[in-house]
């Protein structure tokens, strides 16, 4: 009796077991910084986890939160609880990450971009999509206005495109000329992309050679001195509450509703735009951060998605993103329901949305500008640089005080 008693209990312990191991499956978690492509993200990771077995876990950190990408991934750390897969955005990010960032170099989504992230001649990163971003306009209110866009090409025409378009405001049925977010929580807006117009308008791709002067504390003050003209143009015609409280909905709200001519942000507005049903027309024009003409638009991919090399779920994380890169529903998540450009090649599909066929456009006529924000540190761009425009945004200091404070945070961080 007692022998049946133990076979039984080992019986029901080999099923306990067992309904355990159902109970946990296979997981596999991804952070990312764009909160606009969560949706869509999610339900790929949905259906991709169900078809392989996996409990797929999405963590959109950024857009309107009051902490980044970044700084959540470092609590992350400290808990212990670091995902599988998370995003960078470029040299300083990696740096920060690198002891625990698995070598892709391998894989055999590589050979189909041109835009992975490498460092040292080895691939780390898998780009995200291919974006870009200028000064998005309404095309339609700017026909109505008697303003061609391509004529939008120095702070100049920008200067007297706003002053028009600023004393139509009743006839067109706009709220403001600009839609542009400074609040303290949105310096992803103007520490960031703003701040890429200083490092590399009017350079041709690839130079970084104002931001290395700027990383080396030298100052061109006269460049400077014409961004800040820039800077201070956007701020005035901007609706100033959406400038100085308002969130990345609100910025982006008020575009797509035809209430703001200009957008300060990129093609990743495009879902927004879809979901806002905005039917005018729309594309991009070259930043007016300079005297001089430009002609181009600023391009790259805007992130990439790192695996955990000390991640346990390695091998799904991988699997991940090879099916995200070379398979047909990862092909459809990207294009049409992302509304993502595609860094991939041999993917037919094209983005319906305006803004990324403007950047397409921008892209095939070679006439783009590097990303170049990415080289100065993430605590760098937040904590020092995103203030100052805040308080510039804000009225507390003024555009002379604004080119001090920049040029001193340039030169102590040397």
């Amino acid at each position: 009796m007692k022998k049946t008693y133990t076979v039984l209990a080992t019986l029901a312990l080999v099923a306990m077991l067992m309904l355990g191991c159902k109970a946990a499956p296979a997981t596999l978690t991804l952070a990312q910084g764009k909160p606009e492509i969560d949706a869509m993200l999610k339900a790929y990771a949905a259906a991709w986890g169900e078809a392989n077995g996996i409990e797929v876990t999405i963590k959109s950190i950024g857009g309107s939160s009051n902490i980044s990408l970044g700084q959540q991934l470092k609590a992350d750390y400290a808990a212990g609880d670091m995902p599988d897969i998370f995003g960078i955005n470029g040299p300083e990010d990696y740096k920060e990450w690198q002891a625990i960032v698995a070598d892709l170099s391998a894989e055999k989504w590589v050979a189909k971009t041109s835009v992975a992230f490498t460092y040292e001649g080895k691939v780390y990163g898998f780009p995200v999509a291919v974006e870009g971003w200028g000064m998005a306009y309404n095309k339609d209110l700017l026909d109505k206005a008697g303003i061609d866009p391509a004529t939008l090409n120095s702070f100049g025409a920008y200067e007297a495109a706003f002053a028009k378009l600023d004393g139509m405001k009743a006839e067109l049925g706009v709220d403001s000329v600009v839609s542009m977010a400074a609040a303290a929580d949105m310096g992803w807006v103007t520490a960031h992309h703003n701040f890429n117009s200083l490092l590399s308008n009017g350079l041709p791709y690839g130079d970084t050679s104002v931001a290395d002067a700027l990383l080396a504390g030298e100052v061109d003050a006269t460049r400077l001195a014409e961004y800040a003209d820039w800077v201070e143009l956007l701020f005035k015609y901007a609706d100033q509450k959406v400038l100085t409280t308002g969130n990345y909905d609100s910025q982006v709200g008020a575009f797509a509703t035809g209430k703001a001519v200009f957008l300060h942000q990129g093609n990743w507005t495009d879902p927004n735009m879809a979901q806002a049903n905005a039917t005018f027309a729309m594309g991009f024009a070259p930043h007016g951060s300079m005297k001089a003409a430009t002609d181009g638009i600023f391009v790259s991919a805007p992130s990439f998605y790192v695996v955990n090399s000390e991640s346990k779920n390695k091998k799904a994380a991988l699997k991940f993103l090879e099916d995200l890169a070379m398979t047909e529903a990862g092909a459809k998540y990207m294009v049409q329901e992302a509304g993502m450009i595609p860094a991939f090649s041999g993917i037919s599909l094209n983005p319906a949305g305006q803004l990324s066929k403007s950047v397409q456009e921008w892209s095939a006529a070679g006439k783009v500008y590097s990303w170049n924000q990415y080289l100065f540190s993430g605590d760098f761009r937040d904590k020092t640089l995103a203030p100052i425009y805040n308080q510039f945004a804000n009225g507390a200091i003024d555009k002379a005080k604004f080119v001090e404070l920049l040029t001193d945070a340039f030169v102590s961080r040397k």
